[in-house]
């Protein structure tokens, strides 16, 4: 760190959430990107790329292996699943990292292998990686030099769900969460089903039954309850650039009633920067997060005795991406934890 200074290199660039990264890092009052890493691009100025990103003197893009770390002091993974364990691994140890694929989010490198097709490449390192949700593992977080950061959808469903689950006030055991998300949540690749024609005017369903953020909510859930729990959890793609929208569907336990959870959950995120309690009544929207780093949480009661509806909107580039990685880092360094993520949401 040169004196309030962090060096930061942004491991993959050329993406979605590592073009985010920049864009927020640019205005951090204690960030300075020395290293922009993509393959594909490697050589070519970012702008080239991200004609948005023009004008700030950034560096050139290089290939992973061709950074030069000496100008690094924390360096964000922003690549595909399943390549970061090995680059992680062969990084200086003085380098903190903020992993922001799914690499190292799971604690049992057996339910990584059984979910994601291959073995842990880097089990040594998975003890020591910190679940990077800030609301819940702050403390762990300022200590850490690897933090696994959350998935999209984790994020906006354990926000709205630990406290309800923690508390005793849901039943962990019969959870169904409806999860919607724009196209970018996909990834930045070409790939047929991304193809307008595929994804404009229309909506469809994805990962039905077996997507891999099942068991990243699972581990964190049955935490929370302290006993296994498995989740009814189906994602579903809406034809918009951004944003997420998760409508959990639960079962009340010990008289609990809707006004209980919402008091819960203000009660809990009170002292929270970017976690709003929305009025009885108000629905979240995730044209009121977007370009923010806010999770809106809303509770209705259900039409069903026993039965209440919990909704939460983020933005899944900022929240439930780069925001987050950001947030993580702030913890990290012992910084305000709202610097860089002070953006106010972008409407219409």
């Amino acid at each position: 760190m040169a004196g309030d200074r962090l060096r930061i290199g942004v491991l993959g660039a050329s993406g979605y959430t590592g073009a985010d990264l920049v864009r927020l890092l640019l205005r951090h009052p204690n960030a300075e990107l020395t290293v922009l890493t993509a393959d594909r691009h490697a050589g070519r100025p970012i702008d080239d790329v991200f004609p948005h990103l023009a004008g700030f003197g950034l560096p050139s893009l290089v290939k992973v292996e061709d950074a030069d770390w000496s100008a690094v002091d924390v360096a964000f993974c922003a690549l595909p699943h399943g390549t970061t364990q090995t680059i992680v691994a062969a990084l200086p140890g003085r380098l903190k990292v903020v992993d922001l694929s799914a690499d190292f989010r799971l604690r049992d490198p057996a339910v990584y292998a059984q979910w994601y097709g291959h073995e842990h490449h880097a089990p040594e390192l998975q003890p020591a990686a910190v679940y990077g949700l800030p609301e819940w593992y702050r403390e762990q977080v300022r200590t850490a030099r690897l933090v696994a950061n959350p998935g999209c959808y984790p994020t906006a469903a354990l926000i709205a769900l630990l406290p309800l689950v923690a508390d005793g006030l849901i039943d962990a055991g019969e959870l169904i969460l409806d999860a919607k998300s724009g196209v970018s949540g996909a990834g930045r690749g070409l790939k047929e089903n991304l193809l307008f024609c595929e994804t404009g005017e229309g909506t469809h369903a994805y990962g039905v039954g077996s997507h891999r953020h099942m068991p990243e909510l699972e581990q964190e859930l049955g935490a929370a309850a302290g006993r296994a729990v498995t989740v009814s959890f189906t994602p579903h793609l809406l034809p918009m650039n951004r944003g997420e929208l998760i409508t959990a569907y639960v079962r009340l336990t010990g008289g609990a009633g809707a006004d209980d959870l919402r008091t819960a959950l203000a009660r809990r995120y009170a002292e929270e920067p970017f976690v709003r309690v929305v009025p009885p009544g108000v629905s979240p929207a995730t044209r009121h997060v977007r370009g923010s780093n806010l999770c809106l949480l809303g509770v209705f009661p259900d039409r069903l005795p026993g039965r209440a509806i919990v909704i939460s909107a983020i933005d899944n580039l900022v929240k439930g991406s780069s925001g987050e990685a950001i947030h993580n880092m702030n913890l990290m360094y012992g910084l305000p934890e709202t610097a860089g993520l002070e953006q106010v949401a972008l409407f219409p």
